[in-house]
């Protein structure tokens, strides 16, 4: 699949739209079974086998590590099996890895179950979400993947809360089953029938060794403007995990558990408000200005939330933080395509998902440790302002004109 040109982009009968939805869907049970509903497994498998919270939480942790690698493969996979293939090695894996965790009984089950997850994410995460997406739109690329990645928040908003209902009421086990069955009826048809679609395609030659891309990552590790986009990313994820995994904690005992729930909900709201808002901008602005507009708005919530303990004030910088949450994946695609191009996008946004996904899973234990040291949590989410400022600036270095990297 490629880009297509000299087509409407912005009618609702251009086939990309459709595209759209197919990788919405694909979002909103990547993310709601891999992402969102870690904590309801963490709670349900204690509670059914009385197996340690340290011991789900390591396998979390192992997959989380374990999809960063998986990821920087994901340009030579397109490569040998094409991409409704990995689409659909991605949909197979998931689907076991869910049925798993509700018939699992050994803990080394679980690990299985995790590992599978991680194949997933490589066959229906962030990277191949973005690829397909950049060979369907060019002028409307940014409002493509902002609707798409948007599934990513409703699959916390929607899914988890199901999955928690449906363990209360049927029991977790045929509440996984249930919503694997229900994810595989709606994602399935929607891949076979959308990736089948032909496109001009102007990227695909670039997929077409897996030598080319082997050479296309050695040649953006020696990109400047990669790692100008990669590094930043990464810093702003770190603290953005770092803040999402304490918030709870740190706001419960200034307002109390209802409205510190509350907060999460703001927060996830306004990430879909935020990304709903960017897409229609964004085609037309400077993705490293607004780039770093997101991460300084996030610095500037921070600071104001460490200053009060007004509830109003409290829940208002959490609108003002979660509103520029979503968008930390919605930009590296868009500066990638810009400065590096088609010719290596999948293996620039595989090789950066994978740094930035390494780097960012240590923000939680890093905000704990500080906080743990400092004895509260004012100097872990100051460090988390400075982070945040300091990857404004670096994602605004420009340090060269637009960098090509081809494949060959």
């Amino acid at each position: 699949m490629i880009a297509a040109t000299g087509v409407d982009e912005s009618s609702l009968h251009y086939r990309g739209w459709r595209v759209v939805l197919a990788c919405f869907l694909m979002a909103f049970f990547m993310f709601g079974f891999g992402l969102y509903g870690q904590g309801v497994y963490l709670a349900e498998l204690q509670r059914a086998h009385g197996w340690p919270g340290t011991l789900v939480s390591a396998a979390s942790t192992f997959s989380f590590l374990l999809s960063s690698v998986l990821v920087i493969f994901t340009d030579d996979l397109l490569a040998r099996i094409g991409l409704r293939a990995l689409i659909l090695c991605g949909l197979s894996a998931l689907a076991a890895s869910t049925a798993l965790l509700g018939l699992m009984q050994t803990p080394w089950q679980l690990f299985v179950a995790y590992a599978l997850m991680s194949v997933g994410w490589t066959g229906m995460g962030s990277v191949v979400i973005a690829t397909v997406l950049n060979t369907w739109f060019s002028r409307r690329r940014g409002l493509a993947l902002s609707l798409a990645f948007n599934g990513a928040t409703f699959g916390g908003i929607v899914l988890v809360p199901v999955l928690l209902a449906l363990s209360a009421s049927i029991g977790f086990r045929p509440a996984m089953l249930a919503a694997t069955i229900v994810m595989v009826v709606l994602v399935l048809p929607v891949v076979i029938v959308f990736t089948s679609w032909p496109t001009l395609n102007s990227a695909g030659d670039a997929h077409r060794d897996g030598k080319a891309a082997r050479h296309s990552r050695r040649a953006l590790l020696a990109n400047a403007s990669f790692w100008t986009m990669v590094l930043p990313i990464a810093i702003a994820l770190l603290a953005q995990m770092g803040f999402i995994i304490h918030q709870v904690t740190f706001l419960e005992p200034m307002i109390g558990r209802y409205a510190a729930g509350l907060a999460v909900t703001i927060m996830a709201a306004m990430a879909v408000v935020g990304r709903l808002s960017l897409g229609l901008f964004v085609d037309r602005l400077d993705p490293r200005l607004a780039c770093a507009a997101s991460m300084t708005s996030q610095a500037a919530a921070l600071f104001v939330l460490l200053q009060s303990t007004s509830p109003t004030v409290l829940l208002v910088c959490c609108a003002v933080y979660g509103f520029s949450i979503g968008n930390m994946i919605t930009f590296p695609p868009l500066i990638i395509q810009r400065e590096i191009g088609s010719a290596a996008f999948a293996a620039a946004m595989g090789l950066g998902t994978s740094i930035s996904g390494i780097v960012s899973a240590f923000g939680p234990g890093i905000v704990g440790v500080v906080r743990s040291i400092s004895g509260d949590y004012t100097t872990a989410f100051a460090m988390c302002v400075v982070l945040d400022v300091v990857a404004a600036g670096i994602v605004l270095w420009r340090p060269g004109k637009r960098a090509e990297v081809t494949a060959s």
